[in-house]
């Protein structure tokens, strides 16, 4: 292969005509989906169709406890979640469903709450129909609702339930929980071919199987095809990407994604974010959720934060201010600009309850904060607002750059203080403005919020 001269680059760079060298970095367009509609009250999250990709998360505390798993409800959805998710595994739980809502409706939480039913979801929907009407949406496993025709009265039940409550539904198949009577014929089938297919290869075809026939049977039992979410979870990177691949082939149902047991800490995140990152350049998915497993004492929101920074950081989605920031090295023997980093971003996010709906906007604000000279200024320049600390041996002295120009330069020990200081004025200047010309130019238009 032969490659362009660097001279014959700078020409081609240099003619009016050139055509850019490669194409605009982008995400595939979202693949088409019918839209569901989850809703509590006047609350609406729209999932699929042109909707933006949604953020939802889910409750680890016992739902039988209503003010224990209001709480944690609440802060999740403060943290960005707007769909939650909670355990309706018991009586008991079942019982303290409504309590839960009415909890979170006197807190001023309108986020709307998703079921999550196994084995005994029929019962529990038949049995308290107070849950039934406090749930916004119910989460199905069609793999462990029983065998035969047990199962399909089972399912069915909980469809009539769905109908009677105008409720939407995921069917959540998973790959630890698959119907064994599905798999044993897909199976036996597969052995009878002339060249059979991997195990795995049956149990992914299974599971798209599995999710795409019972969304097909619910709509026959009355549900409207466009209250269907579909999710094939299993744990592995690349099993997740070749089966929402080939569900997205053959469905439009929205589909929510997700490893079904992402593990912990670095795992966790970096297989979450690798097998999603796939799938959604490639147009599919329309609502995630990051199956975490918390450190001992952890905080649950971690989650709804990796969540929305995959999102954010691929170009889909802006939920709060991003910090670029250097990750130091022989220059940077001072962690400084480390904690400046980190106060900075935690300052930004405990900001946004309040600034999204003031300054409308700067969710998309970049920021920098960087550790030394040789790549701070220019970095700095690149971003809304920036500050290039002094590395090892280098002057004392911090410039700060805004819109690309250097402004001040900040010295002493009170840098970290005067650079918030300023990033406040920055906010409220800029974003001001806008929301207020906003308001001059477009009389009656309530200012948007944050996705």
């Amino acid at each position: 292969m032969t490659f362009p001269s660097v001279n014959a680059a700078l020409a081609n760079a240099a003619s009016v005509n050139a055509a850019p060298p490669a194409a605009e970095p982008s995400v595939a367009r979202r693949r088409p989906t019918r839209a569901v509609a989850v809703r509590w009250g006047t609350h609406v999250v729209r999932v699929g169709g042109d909707a933006p990709v949604v953020v939802q998360s889910m409750t680890n505390t016992d739902t039988a406890d209503p003010q224990a798993t209001a709480r944690q409800v609440r802060e999740l959805w403060q943290a960005g979640s707007e769909l939650v998710r909670v355990t309706v595994n018991t009586p008991e739980a079942a019982a303290r469903v409504a309590d839960l809502r009415d909890a979170l409706d006197r807190m001023g939480v309108p986020v709307p709450l998703v079921g999550d039913f196994h084995y005994n979801g029929h019962k529990l929907l038949t049995q308290f129909p107070e849950c039934a009407r406090a749930l916004s949406k119910y989460r199905i496993n069609p793999g462990n609702m029983g065998g035969g025709k047990h199962r399909d009265d089972n399912f069915a039940q909980m469809i009539q339930v769905a109908c009677q409550n105008e409720k939407p539904i995921r069917i959540g198949v998973n790959w630890g929980s698959l119907d064994h009577e599905l798999m044993a014929r897909m199976m036996d089938a597969n052995a009878a071919r002339p060249s059979p297919w991997s195990a795995s290869a049956v149990m992914r075809e299974a599971l798209v199987v599995s999710a795409i026939s019972n969304a097909e049977r619910a709509q026959e039992l009355g549900l409207p095809g466009d209250a269907i979410v579909l999710s094939c979870k299993v744990s592995q990177v690349q099993d997740l990407i070749a089966v929402y691949r080939e569900l997205s082939r053959r469905c439009d149902y929205p589909l929510h994604l997700g490893l079904t047991e992402a593990g912990m800490g670095s795992k966790g995140i970096v297989a979450s974010t690798a097998a999603l990152a796939v799938l959604l350049q490639q147009g599919i998915g329309d609502t995630i959720r990051i199956s975490l497993t918390p450190e001992p004492g952890g905080d649950r929101c971690r989650e709804v934060i990796v969540a929305q920074e995959i999102l954010q950081t691929m170009g889909l989605r802006a939920f709060t201010p991003m910090v670029a920031a250097c990750p130091g090295c022989g220059r940077t023997s001072s962690t400084v600009f480390q904690e400046l980093a980190a106060s900075i971003q935690d300052y930004l996010r405990d900001q946004m309850p309040v600034w999204k709906t003031r300054y409308p906007g700067v969710e998309n604000m970049h920021v920098a904060v960087m550790g030394c000279v040789v790549n701070g200024p220019g970095e700095s320049r690149h971003a809304d607002i920036g500050i290039s600390l002094p590395g090892t041996g280098e002057v004392p002295a911090a410039p700060v750059y805004v819109d690309g120009k250097r402004t001040v330069t900040l010295k002493g020990d009170t840098i970290a203080d005067e650079f918030k200081a300023i990033v406040e004025q920055y906010v409220a200047r800029r974003y001001g403005q806008e929301q207020g010309a906003a308001a001059v130019h477009r009389p009656g238009v309530v200012a948007r919020q944050a996705d």
